[in-house]
């Protein structure tokens, strides 16, 4: 990729280039699905984490789990979740404009004082273009979606995903941002656009 197509991932449609990864090990915790998805979503984490070269914890010291993940049916269940109000302020009117939007998905990020991630809130919407999708594609869709804080338009009109001999995968060139991403001498939050041109250096170190 060139540093025009990794900058256009992180610049946000106000036009502010943004991109922060996460400062501290992820804790996933999944509502609303059963045993088998529940086992698919975290080794979807798992392996993206794995790819970025972060970590997982058992226990964020802070908030416990640090990326939830909700998996519902209707946009009006969420506000009854106990004590999750506490944790996304305007939870009531926020579902009441998603549910008029039609969305399907929604993600909230928090950040530390400096600036990376912290905690991830996943609203997952099961309507009948997501219930179609396979619990698979579905679980390293949000994976790669929360691993770094992309641009609200980097995956308008193109998939982050690919299919490759009937299997799902990560587009290797996606892949490649993740881990240039996490590389230990940059910046865990970069909010100038050269940034993209280190990210593109070592994508291209790196072959």
């Amino acid at each position: 990729m060139t540093s025009d197509e990794i900058a256009a991932l992180f610049t946000r449609s106000d036009g502010q280039y943004l991109c922060a990864r996460w400062g501290r090990p992820i804790v996933p915790v999944v509502f609303g699905v059963d045993n088998a998805t529940l086992s698919v979503l975290k080794g979807a984490v798992e392996a993206v984490v794995v790819l970025a070269g972060h970590r997982m914890a058992e226990t964020d010291p802070e908030l416990g789990a640090n990326l939830m993940v909700f998996f519902f049916r209707d946009w009006a269940e969420l506000p009854q979740v106990p004590n999750l109000d506490r944790l996304v302020p305007d939870l009531g009117p926020l579902c009441d404009r998603l549910a008029a939007a039609g969305a399907n998905q929604y993600r909230i990020f928090r950040f530390d004082e400096g600036g990376a991630i912290k905690a991830a809130f996943v609203f997952i919407r099961l309507d009948d273009d997501l219930a179609a999708v396979s619990a698979e594609t579905l679980a390293l869709s949000q994976a790669v979606q929360t691993i770094l804080l992309w641009s609200d338009t980097a995956f308008h009109g193109i998939s982050p995903l690919a299919l490759a001999g009937g299997q799902v995968i990560l587009r290797p060139e996606i892949a490649g941002v993740i881990r240039a991403a996490y590389d230990p001498v940059l910046p865990q939050v970069a909010r100038d656009a050269s940034h993209a041109l280190r990210l593109a250096a070592r994508i291209t170190a790196a072959h």
